[in-house]
C-alpha cells in the first residue's frame, strides 16, 4: 500500500514536541514559521494550508529546519530573512540578527532630515538601508570590518533598490571613512565579557562574537567612537548610538568629554535605556549644518 502523504498539520504536530524537548521557548511560533518557509508560503497563510499534503521537497526542508532549530540556530538564519522596520533583510551567521529594539534608533534618525548618513558596524545594513529607504534624498555609507558582513549588506542594498545611494566600505570604525556626515549611527558590540555566558544559546552559539562583545567592560567601541566620530560629523550633526541597558551614564560621559552636546537617552518599549543621542555644536556663523 502506498503511504498516505503527510499533511502540513501532521508535520506541525510532530515538530512541536521535538522543539519543546530541545528547550525552544518559542516552539509553537517557530514551528509554524519554519513550516511556512518550507512550503514556500507566507506565515500568515499557513492556517489555510494545514490540510494540504506536503511535497517530498517541503517535507525534507521542514525536517532539516526543525533539526537546525533544535540546535538553537536562530529562525532568521534558517530562513535567511528577518523583518526589520517593515522590510525583509537577508541574514546569515556572519551578521547579527536585527532586533526590534534597534528600530528605536532608526525612528530617532528619521525624526529630522539628513542628507549624508554613516553607519558604523553596519552588519546586514538594516539601519543604514532603513534610514535611506525612508529619506529619499539622502545618501549613505555603511562601514564594517567584516568582508562577509559587507557582502550581506550589499545583497540587501541590491534587493531593496538602494545600491545607488548606499556605499559600503571595509573599515575599522572611522579609520577608512572619508568626508563628513550630518548623521552618524551605530549599533556597536557592547556586551561585557562576563555577561556573555548569560546569553541565550541562540545568540551565544550562532551569532558572531565580534559583533556582540568587544571584551572587557563592553565600552571599548564607545571609547573609540567618542574620539573618532566628532571629526566625521558636520557642525550640528547628530550621533546616535545603541547601548546596553546599564551603559547610558558611561557613554554620556565619554561623548560629553569630546565636546558633544544635547546628549540624551532614549528608552525602548520595555523602559530600558537603549539609544544615546548627541550633537556636535553648530557653527554660530553658519546658516545650517550642511
Amino acid at each position: 500500500m502506498i503511504p498516505k502523504p503527510v499533511t502540513a498539520a501532521e508535520a506541525l504536530r510532530a515538530a512541536l514536541p521535538r522543539l519543546q524537548a530541545a528547550g525552544i521557548e518559542t516552539a509553537a511560533r517557530d514551528a509554524r514559521v519554519l513550516l511556512a518557509h518550507a512550503m514556500g508560503i507566507a506565515a500568515d497563510r499557513l492556517t489555510l494550508h494545514l490540510p494540504d499534503p506536503l511535497t517530498d521537497q517541503a517535507q525534507a526542508a521542514y525536517g532539516a529546519a526543525i533539526t537546525a532549530r533544535m540546535q538553537h540556530q536562530p529562525v532568521a538564519q534558517i530562513t535567511g530573512q528577518r523583518l526589520f522596520w517593515g522590510r525583509s533583510f537577508h541574514v546569515t551567521h556572519d551578521t547579527l540578527d536585527p532586533r526590534p529594539e534597534t528600530e528605536i534608533l532608526v525612528a530617532e534618525a528619521l525624526s529630522r532630515p539628513f542628507l549624508k548618513v554613516l553607519d558604523l558596524g553596519t552588519g546586514t545594513g538594516c539601519i543604514l538601508l532603513s534610514c535611506l529607504a525612508d529619506m529619499p534624498m539622502a545618501q549613505g555609507v555603511g562601514a564594517d570590518i567584516s568582508e562577509k558582513a559587507l557582502a550581506v549588506a550589499q545583497e540587501n542594498a541590491d534587493r531593496l533598490g538602494l545600491s545607488g545611494r548606499a556605499r559600503l566600505i571595509q573599515s575599522d570604525w572611522c579609520a577608512a571613512i572619508p568626508g563628513r556626515f550630518d548623521l552618524i549611527v551605530s549599533n556597536p558590540p557592547y556586551i561585557a565579557v562576563d555577561e556573555m555566558a548569560g546569553l541565550s544559546p541562540d545568540v551565544l552559539r550562532w551569532e558572531p562574537h565580534a559583533a556582540l562583545t568587544p571584551g572587557g567592560d563592553g565600552l571599548a567601541a564607545y571609547r573609540i567612537l567618542a574620539v573618532q566620530a566628532p571629526a566625521r560629523l558636520m557642525n550640528g550633526g547628530r550621533l546616535l548610538l545603541e547601548i546596553g541597558p546599564t551603559q547610558a551614564a558611561a557613554v554620556t560621559a565619554l561623548l560629553a568629554a569630546q565636546g558633544l552636546e544635547n546628549i540624551r537617552t532614549l528608552q525602548d518599549l520595555d523602559g530600558r535605556d537603549r539609544v544615546v543621542v548627541a550633537q556636535k555644536p553648530a557653527d554660530p556663523d553658519s546658516c545650517g549644518t550642511l
